[in-house]
């Protein structure tokens, strides 16, 4: 495939990608964001989202929780702390997730209290964006 670049997607229980992609969709902490080739190096966290991979087998789609994507111009490296292909997502699993973020959301210091209703948010967001 003309014009890709090396994408890798790895989450602390496996290595779910590793292939050359034309485009990668990030949800990024500041918003999203297009990684393709010969990207200006940078590094953002991840909020909650869907990640997807242009490549020459067609779309691929991520459920990230969190983490951390690394672009530069040889490629996109993405440390995700938990991702799960779209299709393989259930509502038992989500729901499970929004119950964790509600529950932390819930027992926030006055420190973090905003940030722990944005990550729910973005939950709830994802759920939508799966439609489940």
């Amino acid at each position: 495939m003309a014009n890709t670049m090396q994408f890798d997607l790895v989450s602390p229980e496996r290595a779910l990608a590793s292939l050359q992609a034309s485009a990668v969709q990030i949800p990024g902490a500041d918003g999203d964001m297009t990684a393709m080739p010969d990207h200006a190096p940078t590094i953002t966290t991840l909020r909650p989202g869907i990640l997807s991979v242009e490549a020459e087998g067609g779309t691929q789609s991520y459920a990230v929780t969190g983490g951390f994507a690394e672009i530069n111009a040889e490629g996109t490296s993405v440390l995700a702390e938990q991702a799960i292909p779209t299709g393989d997502v259930t509502a038992e699993l989500i729901d499970g997730l929004i119950a964790t973020a509600a529950a932390a959301a819930e027992s926030a210091s006055a420190e973090t209290k905003d940030a722990a209703a944005k990550n729910l948010a973005d939950m709830e967001a994802l759920k939508a964006a799966l439609s489940i």
